[in-house]
């Protein structure tokens, strides 16, 4: 039988737990007979009873595996991890809040035996106020237009994919992972299906506003050069100006040089604002410490978890290996 792994990242969500699970189960009994189904949950350090809960599941059910951090190290580098962590046929990404329902599973499934390497979910229809959701479409949209690469508008990880993409995700050596991003770029063939999110029934959303909006930053940087190359772009122009300014003080034209000092400061604020950001990601790249390290003695899974030499940064000599 072929495996899929449910991956799915947690972080104090002890209310949700049971009840996504629940609704998992119901969902995995469909293909149950077609696949060997395995759920991994990747505790992101939760400080309430979420890793309790997650084990006493596990005691009922050995194809539910938990993968626990040493501390939040987000969530991003939390698919990372499930996916570095588990070897299976196929991989589905879903959160545990049930925003993303669990019942689409089983046609993520009818959509890979098709053909597909990627199935995604679309998120058309969101239970949140209008100032968000224009956000999250200027976001998109914006993305999509400055992208070096395809981006894919309204998908995020709610997804199934084959091993030949995680492979190529895991391929990513950045510390700062946006796993839509590296689906996309991936290639392959990929079929979008439209859902409505539905609202969240425990608990609380842990992203706030400046939380997305830094979210949303963090994904332009990975997937745009767009802000960098918009220097030289502006920077032609600007120059034009500051030459035509030169020429017209020559022949005894007026200029106003309060306007040119403020655009020229305007252009290079700009650019040293964009070259420090890229510079700082720049750096934690080069440094390449692990995007996430894992708590060995809280996790249970059924198989030995990857090694810290292994992990994406790939910077660490392998624990069998010396010099020479």
């Amino acid at each position: 039988m072929k495996t899929i792994t449910v991956i799915c990242p947690v972080y104090n969500e002890e209310l949700s737990v049971r009840y996504f699970y629940e609704r998992y189960s119901k969902a995995r009994d469909v293909i149950a007979e077609r696949y060997q189904v395995d759920l991994t949950f990747v505790n992101n350090a939760s400080t309430d009873m979420t890793l309790k809960i997650i084990k006493e599941i596990r005691e009922g059910d050995p194809t539910v595996q938990v993968i626990s951090h040493a501390r939040n190290f987000g969530y991003q580098a939390s698919i990372v991890c499930g996916l570095t962590n588990v070897i299976a046929d196929a991989y589905i990404i879903i959160d545990v809040d049930c925003e993303d329902p669990p019942e689409m599973i089983p046609i993520f499934v009818e959509k890979w035996e098709a053909g597909y390497d990627l199935v995604y979910g679309q998120r058309r229809w969101r239970s949140e106020n209008a100032v968000v959701q224009l956000a999250r479409r200027i976001f998109y949209r914006l993305t999509n237009r400055i992208a070096d690469s395809e981006f894919i508008i309204d998908m995020a990880e709610f997804a199934l994919f084959t091993r030949r993409i995680r492979d190529q995700v895991l391929s990513n050596r950045s510390t700062f992972p946006f796993v839509r991003i590296d689906l996309a770029y991936a290639g392959f063939g990929r079929f979008g299906i439209e859902y409505k999110r539905e609202p969240r029934r425990f608990g609380k959303a842990y992203y706030n506003f400046f939380g997305m909006a830094k979210f949303a930053l963090g994904g332009i940087l990975s997937a745009s050069t767009f802000p960098l190359r918009a220097i030289a772009y502006t920077g032609v122009p600007v120059m034009a100006i500051d030459v035509a300014a030169a020429l017209m003080n020559l022949v005894g034209l007026s200029v106003s040089l309060a306007t040119l000092i403020l655009v020229n400061f305007a252009f290079f604020s700009y650019s040293f604002t964009v070259f420090s950001i890229y510079m700082a990601r720049i750096t934690k790249d080069v440094v390449g410490r692990p995007i996430f390290i894992v708590d060995v003695e809280a996790s249970e899974t059924n198989d030995p978890l990857i090694s810290v030499q292994n992990l994406p940064s790939r910077i660490a000599m392998s624990a069998d290996s010396g010099p020479g």
